[in-house]
């Protein structure tokens, strides 16, 4: 799940020298391709060569989360990250949100944009149930899998699961009141579900918005999509409220990638949007990370060839704070299918 404890995000603009190279690609549509029911979803893509990398994104996140990381997989092959239904450009999906749905409509979409398989498929946080699914449900269409710091839930034990799900309503009922101001052209209510921290609605996507890893002009951008876009809130409404069907879904359709490879990336940092001392972290919260280690380490099984990658030095955000250790188990993967 989306990070639940963020930390104070600086409200000033970050300046141009900090700016990932070239993420203006982000600030526009690339390619707005049909994804069925009339919808379109935004795919952004650079390089060449196959397999194909596609990267998800987690929860109340799109496609500038990959800004540092997917020029550097370019360098060797073609890179797509795409906006899901509702985020960034894409238009607005049919309701309810689930994994599967997202997967097919991925899959549809990839597929009229003339993105041809076998697909590397990179899943962070809750991107990781939809790049699950749709292995699930077009294996065939699958070079390999990598894991970033994904949501395990449908993993762990039933009290974790329940502790889990409990978020879910406080979570939503501050969303709702985010879309409801966008909706209606209001002021912008205040969050503090973050450890009494108050916040705008724009800074609970990513990492907040602005961030110092982004130009200003993207930063920009996206505030003006944070803050005008009702389809934005509807889709990450429906998304957390349907995460508990999706960990039932994925709990019953487990398939074997056979000798497909596979890489999970884990930090220790889990519900983390910043990396942090961990000198007054409690033992609950130490079991709390050993449990997610653990329950994405059953991912293991999934492949004959898979192995757990840990760092200390990134928190969730893996792709922001360790760029080249995403980029490091992407091209194991490319290099293994080549």
């Amino acid at each position: 799940m989306k990070a639940l404890r963020l930390a104070l995000i600086a409200l000033v603009l970050p300046t141009a020298a900090s700016a990932a190279p070239g993420d203006g690609i982000y600030a526009r549509p690339g390619i707005l391709s049909p994804a069925g029911d009339g919808a379109r979803l935004n795919i952004v893509c650079m390089g060449q060569g196959s397999p194909t990398v596609v990267f998800d994104s987690g929860w109340e996140d799109w496609a500038p989360v990959w800004a540092i990381v997917q020029p550097r997989v370019a360098k060797f092959t073609r890179a797509c990250s795409y906006d899901r239904a509702g985020a960034g450009f894409s238009d607005a999906g049919p309701m309810p949100r689930t994994s599967p749905r997202i997967a097919d409509e991925l899959h549809t979409a990839l597929r009229n944009a003339h993105i041809d398989g076998p697909y590397i498929l990179v899943g962070h946080a809750f991107g990781g149930d939809n790049v699950r699914a749709f292995a699930d449900r077009y294996m065939d269409d699958v070079a390999g899998l990598v894991m970033v710091e994904a949501d395990p839930v449908d993993q762990q034990s039933k009290a974790r699961q329940d502790e889990d799900h409990g978020k879910i309503v406080p979570i939503t009922t501050e969303l709702r009141a985010c879309r409801d101001a966008v909706a209606s052209g209001k002021k912008l209510p205040p969050l503090t579900r973050d450890a009494g921290q108050t916040r705008s609605c724009a800074q609970q996507f990513f990492r907040g918005i602005p961030d110092e890893d982004w130009s200003p002009a993207l930063n920009a951008r996206l505030m003006r999509i944070a803050t005008t876009k009702v389809a934005l809130y509807d889709a990450y409404i429906s998304e957390m409220e349907q995460s508990p069907w999706d960990e039932d879904y994925l709990r019953r359709h487990v398939r074997s990638f056979g000798a497909r490879p596979v890489r999970v990336l884990t930090t220790g940092y889990h519900a983390h949007a910043r990396r942090e001392s961990k000198a007054a972290w409690k033992a609950d919260e130490w079991r709390y990370q050993r449990d997610i280690a653990q329950a994405q380490a059953q991912w293991l099984k999934l492949s004959s060839n898979a192995r757990q990658e840990l760092t200390n030095k990134s928190s969730e955000y893996i792709p922001f704070e360790q760029p080249d250790f995403v980029v490091d188990a992407i091209r194991e993967v490319y290099d293994a299918r080549r």
